[in-house]
């Protein structure tokens, strides 16, 4: 490989991991949000614990997204490092203007948007892996409803329980603060998990594309500096979406945020295991909502959710855009 391929590819692999580390300062607020805004912990003592969990991850989940992302949306025999680097810019663009305006959309979905647009401005839509997508797109509209779903049978199951069993208030608010813990440490594994996998596809695409190796796989290296930059992402904060995800979608009990993170702890677990590249942003903000219109339907701002759900359907289109746009730029250059 010659010298400037070399130094082409470690800029590449970087510009990769500084998308990984937005990712975490974007979606941070979805593992901290509600233990926050339940006053669980201070923001400093909650971004710690979930950046932990964040990279721990790897020690429990394998490459099935990775591999999904990798290989599964885009013929890989089309991608060149100019594809990846201008998916990449494109993602990161559009997280940064996201996070500016305070919505807490998909990283997710920003990344595979951006590496799809440029794909197809390399290569035409004829590079679209239909089945891989399809699978997607479903978990697009099923990812928030299942979170939404699980996060009202866990509020509705405890609240009967509590009802039946005439528990006192103060011993409920002192345990659900304690199972908020673990529950926002699970739903951390979920969301590190899940998203570092997609910058190891991405990064994996990129490897075989450049001939570094001969075959798709993940190497272990990979799966370290992706893990490692989600986590230093999450350590950088996201007050601003903290503050949507915590306080303008519904007010949070200590109880309603255990609930809410279990529900898509569950859901995110299930969904790496099938290497489905779900969204941990629309996961958590439906089990939040389902949690809280449980209790009480009003009591979720549902002009919020909706902005939300119409900021969720414009990201991969919009990413694709910013990254197609790229794409022709470097060209140029």
């Amino acid at each position: 490989m010659a010298e400037t391929n070399l130094v082409y590819l470690i800029f590449i692999i970087g510009v990769a991991l500084a998308f990984d580390f937005t990712n975490g300062m974007h979606d941070a607020a979805n593992s901290i949000a509600t233990i926050v805004s339940t006053k669980v912990l201070s923001p400093r003592l909650a971004v710690v614990w979930a950046a932990c969990f964040n990279f721990i991850a790897f020690l429990i989940f394998g490459t099935a997204v990775a591999k999904t992302i990798g290989q599964g949306l885009i013929d890989v025999s089309i991608v060149t490092p100019t594809v990846i680097l201008a998916g990449l810019l494109g993602a990161i663009g559009w997280n940064m203007i996201t996070w500016y305006f305070g919505l807490p959309t998909s990283s997710s979905h920003a990344l595979i948007g951006g590496y799809a647009g440029a794909a197809i401005a390399h290569g035409g839509f004829g590079v679209i892996i239909t089945a891989g997508w399809t699978k997607t797109i479903i978990f697009i509209f099923l990812a928030p409803m299942v979170g939404m779903f699980l996060g009202g049978v866990l509020i509705t199951a405890i609240s009967w329980f509590l009802h039946i069993t005439r528990a006192r208030p103060e011993p409920v608010i002192k345990w659900s603060r304690h199972t908020q813990l673990v529950s926002a440490a699970l739903y951390s594994l979920g969301h590190g998990g899940n998203d570092a996998q997609k910058t190891m596809g991405i990064i994996a695409s990129l490897l075989l594309s450049a001939g570094v190796i001969k075959t798709f796989f993940i190497p272990f290296w990979v799966v370290l500096a992706a893990h490692a930059a989600i986590g230093l992402g999450t350590l950088s904060g996201g007050w601003r979406i903290v503050k949507t995800m915590g306080q303008k979608i519904a007010k949070l009990r200590p109880i309603d945020g255990s609930c809410a993170e279990t529900a898509s702890a569950i859901s995110l677990f299930g969904a790496t295991w099938l290497g489905v590249p779900v969204s941990t942003t629309h996961v958590i903000t439906g089990a939040i909502s389902g949690t809280v219109a449980a209790r009480r339907f009003n009591a979720v701002h549902w002009d919020v959710t909706g902005r939300i759900v119409w900021a969720w359907l414009f990201t991969i289109p919009a990413a694709s855009i910013v990254a197609a746009i790229v794409f022709y730029l470097l060209n140029l250059v």
